[in-house]
C-alpha cells in the first residue's frame, strides 16, 4: 500500500519495522501490507476479489493504486501460468531495494521468484519484465499520472494506505479516473469497506459488493464495470 500524495523516493518521512519484518510508513503511520500474512491477504483481496488467475488471458491488463514492496506484483507472477500479460502500478514514493528485499524476506515464496524485480529496481529501472509479465512502475502522484495514462485496466488492485490516513489516493476524482481507465466488464478489489470509497466507485460506474474480508476485517469491497 502506498500514498498519492507529490513526491518520490524517502519523502515518506522514513520507514519503522514492525517486529523487524513489516515495514510501517512513518507519514501515513500505516503498514505496507497486513500484519495477518500479506501474501494471503493479496491473494483474498487482489486476486480472489478479482476472479484471478480464472480470468487471465494473453493481453491481459493489471493496474494498480499503490505498488509498496511490490508484493501483489509477485503473487500475480506466482498465479499466472504464463499468459503475457501486463501490470502497470501507481506509485508516488518509491522504495529503494534494500528495503523491499527485506520486506519480502518475510515472504519466502514471493522472495524465491523476486530477484528480476529487485536487480531491476535497484538499477533505476521501473519497467520490467518478470515471467511473462511486463510490469510499468509509473512515479508521481497518482492524480497525474493516472488521468495521462493511455492504458485501460482488465483489473484493478486498489491498494493505497488505509482512506483514514491517505484521503487524496480514495477520492471521487481519482476513482471517476479509475473508471475511465477500466475495460468493458473489467473488475476492481480494495481491501477497504469504507463506505465514501464505495459511493465513489458506484459513481465512476461499478456495481459495487461488499465481501467477507481477510483475516481481522469484517468486509472487503469490489465491482464490475456496469
Amino acid at each position: 500500500m502506498t500514498g498519492g500524495e507529490q513526491g518520490q523516493g524517502h519523502d515518506l518521512g522514513g520507514l519503522d519495522w514492525r517486529d523487524g519484518v513489516i515495514p510501517v510508513s512513518r507519514r501515513f503511520d500505516d503498514p505496507y501490507f497486513s500484519l495477518n500474512d500479506g501474501l494471503a491477504e493479496t491473494g483474498h483481496v487482489f486476486l480472489a476479489g478479482n476472479n484471478l488467475p480464472a480470468r487471465l488471458c494473453p493481453g491481459f491488463q493489471v493496474a494498480e493504486l499503490g505498488f509498496g514492496t511490490g508484493l501483489n506484483l509477485l503473487a500475480l507472477h506466482l498465479c499466472n501460468p504464463g499468459h503475457p500479460i501486463r501490470f502497470t502500478s501507481f506509485e508516488a514514493f518509491p522504495l529503494d531495494s534494500a528495503d523491499i528485499a527485506r520486506a519480502l524476506d518475510h515472504f519466502p515464496q514471493a522472495r524465491a521468484v523476486a530477484d528480476p524485480f529487485l536487480t531491476a529496481w535497484a538499477k533505476g529501472e521501473r519497467r520490467f519484465e518478470i515471467g511473462s509479465i511486463t510490469a510499468e512502475i509509473l512515479v508521481g502522484d497518482a492524480r497525474a499520472t493516472l488521468p495521462q495514462w493511455q492504458g485501460c485496466a482488465d483489473a484493478w488492485f486498489l491498494d493505497g494506505f488505509s482512506p483514514a490516513k491517505n484521503p487524496e489516493l480514495w477520492s471521487p476524482d481519482l476513482m471517476a479516473e479509475v473508471g475511465r481507465h477500466t475495460a468493458p466488464g473489467g473488475s476492481f478489489a480494495t481491501y477497504t469497506a469504507a463506505g465514501h470509497v464505495r459511493r465513489a466507485l458506484a459513481d465512476a460506474g461499478f456495481a459495487v459488493d461488499r465481501r467477507p474480508g481477510h483475516g481481522r476485517k469484517r468486509h472487503m469491497t469490489v465491482g464490475v464495470l456496469a
